[in-house]
């Protein structure tokens, strides 16, 4: 792919950032049609059957297409014709509560019968003789034309973009062969972000199966047989608290994705005293966390020292115990199935009470045992961690080379193919 692309320094400033001296300018309304659909959520008995392409369809896809589960619907019989999409349109979300949501676009790649564009959302049909579609989608995730986008919506509390502002709306538009090669290149690297996305979710799906076998004694390891003992959570784990710590240590927070982690890495901003932070409860790695509140997490595992409120009840083990087993164990379906039997409600959220929690029974294999099982899921985690690593790659490349094509900072070659 590097052969087909050369760099070039002849350009022209716009109110989009500076573009090629020989890609034009121009008013979208000039390169597309763009139509507003009016199609709400209501289903009528007089009206003619949809599947219904909403707000959610098109804010989490790149690409429609028939794989999608689509929510039933109804439309007039003009409605039907006027907003049924087709392949090779782009529809974008018009409005939202964040301006950063505005004008996120998705290209139809299939012709889906009865598909009919929801409320919220704007169609835009590119006119196939000046306007590439799926370039056309690209180029409304490229961080200048979204971010102009994002300037033509008004609002204070709740953004919107009117029909004018879309038509009006100024692009660049390459030649349509450069415009397609544009395409062809980042094409390739959604392409390798699907399949790395798929293998990612596959490789979990694998492995949730095996853990839990693993877990459970149902397949066991090379060298190991006999019966697993069974043991009430209070003979492992003991309730413990250290306050020893004068308040000097970073206030951490458990989390149901990331365990336990320092407040400062996690996005809600929690309001604490901090006059009150002897009061708080020393954690060391390796320690397991029940949190307040099971929507919070329930039983978590903290890689981090800190300390944490008092509302929290930290655990330490008190028989040998490998922490991923437990780390692993504590994630299952069938441990908060069971946790859940134990937990009681208060006004907003469900209490976890560690003198329930110490009678709930605990598989406990041979130390040995629990520590091979350990290093397969490490392993197996170790997989997965290292292909997201890859999306994550993937994902920045193209948001890199995007920002190149398509603001012409780098051309692509098409006289030599």
């Amino acid at each position: 792919m590097n052969k087909t692309i050369e760099i070039t320094y002849k350009t022209k400033h716009t109110k989009v950032g500076d573009i090629p001296k020989d890609w034009s300018l121009d008013k979208l309304r000039k390169n597309a049609i763009v139509l507003f659909s009016n199609v709400d959520k209501h289903i009528k008995e007089n009206e003619i059957p949809v599947s219904l392409c909403n707000y959610q369809d098109v804010y989490y896809h790149d690409y429609i297409t028939s794989s999608i589960t689509f929510s039933a619907g109804s439309a007039k019989e003009s409605e039907f014709y006027k907003f049924q999409l087709h392949k090779g349109d782009v529809i974008i979300t018009k409005d939202s509560e964040d301006r950063k949501d505005i004008a996120v676009p998705a290209y139809v790649i299939e012709e889906i019968p009865n598909l009919i564009c929801g409320y919220h959302l704007a169609i835009l049909r590119p006119n196939e003789a000046h306007l590439d579609g799926v370039f056309l989608s690209f180029l409304l995730q490229s961080h200048n034309i979204n971010h102009y986008f994002q300037k033509l919506a008004n609002g204070v509390t709740r953004f919107g973009l009117t029909t004018d502002s879309i038509k009006n709306a100024l692009i660049p538009i390459p030649p349509l062969l450069e415009q397609e090669k544009i395409a062809e290149i980042l094409s390739t690297w959604d392409l390798a972000i699907s399949i790395t996305y798929n293998l990612i979710n596959e490789l979990k799906f694998r492995n949730k199966g095996l853990v839990i076998k693993l877990l459970t004694g149902k397949k066991r390891l090379k060298g190991f047989s006999g019966d697993w003992e069974e043991l009430r959570a209070g003979k492992i784990f003991q309730s413990y608290t250290d306050k020893s710590h004068n308040g000097k240590l970073e206030v951490l927070s458990a989390t149901q994705e990331r365990g336990v982690i320092p407040r400062s890495m996690n996005n809600i901003d929690i309001k604490f005293n901090r006059g009150a932070l002897g009061n708080y409860k020393k954690v060391e790695i390796g320690d397991y966390v029940i949190s307040l509140r099971s929507f919070q997490g329930g039983i978590e595992y903290s890689e981090y020292e800190g300390i944490v409120s008092p509302a929290y009840t930290v655990l330490k083990e008190i028989l040998p115990i490998s922490k991923t087993f437990f780390k692993v164990y504590f994630k299952t379906d069938s441990f908060i199935s069971r946790l859940n039997t134990i937990i009681y409600g208060i006004r907003d959220g469900k209490q976890i009470n560690y003198k329930d929690f110490s009678t709930l029974r605990l598989p406990y294999p041979p130390i040995e045992e629990q520590t091979a099982i350990s290093k397969v899921l490490e392993q197996l985690d170790k997989e997965v961690k290292l292909y997201q690593r890859k999306l994550e790659t993937l994902k920045e490349q193209k948001k890199g080379l995007m920002q190149k094509l398509l603001t012409g900072e780098i051309r692509v070659k098409i006289n030599n193919e």
